[in-house]
């Protein structure tokens, strides 16, 4: 009886070693050329991941800059009329517009007088600017906000400076 046992077991060891086999393989080869696949997929994903990450560095350098050409500048005649006009078209205020060209909101006023008159820099500012629509006016101020929001550091809270013996306030 025992060996009747030992036979019975190695055929049916056998017969399940053969099913087995007979559904693990094709799932092995289908696995195997999925990984292929995946191989060839990731190799043509580098070359993409690298051209999107250069698109991106030259959409950063390419940020929007107020600045013309020394011949649009003394080409152009700005009076202060024309500057209100122009700030007005963009929908700015005098702040936004000293922001965005370097001065000060009274050097603004002084320019939409008359009394004071853009020194080159400044003027080749607003030639650029006057190129400009309207929403890239806006980009740009939000742009510059959030660099100095960056810029800023955060104030402290809590303790106060002793100076010879007093409390700061």
């Amino acid at each position: 009886m025992g060996k009747i046992g030992s036979t019975l077991r190695s055929e049916i060891l056998r017969l399940a070693k053969r099913e087995v086999r007979s559904v693990f393989m094709p799932l092995k080869r289908e696995v195997r050329t999925i990984r292929i696949k995946l191989s060839g997929l990731s190799k043509s994903f580098a070359p993409l991941a690298r051209m999107a990450k250069e698109e991106m560095r030259k959409e950063e350098g390419k940020k929007l800059k107020l600045e013309a050409t020394p011949e649009e500048v003394k080409a152009s005649r700005l009076t202060p009329e024309r500057i209100r006009n122009l700030r007005k078209k963009k929908g700015i205020s005098q702040r936004e517009l000293g922001i965005l060209t370097g001065v000060t909101l009274s050097t603004v006023a002084f320019w939409e007088r008359g009394k004071f008159r853009p020194k080159a820099d400044k003027k080749a500012a607003l030639v650029a600017l006057r190129k400009l629509g309207k929403r890239d006016v806006k980009k740009m101020l939000a742009e510059m906000a959030a660099g100095k929001e960056k810029a800023r550091p955060a104030k402290r809270k809590g303790k106060k400076a002793k100076v010879k013996g007093r409390l700061r306030k």
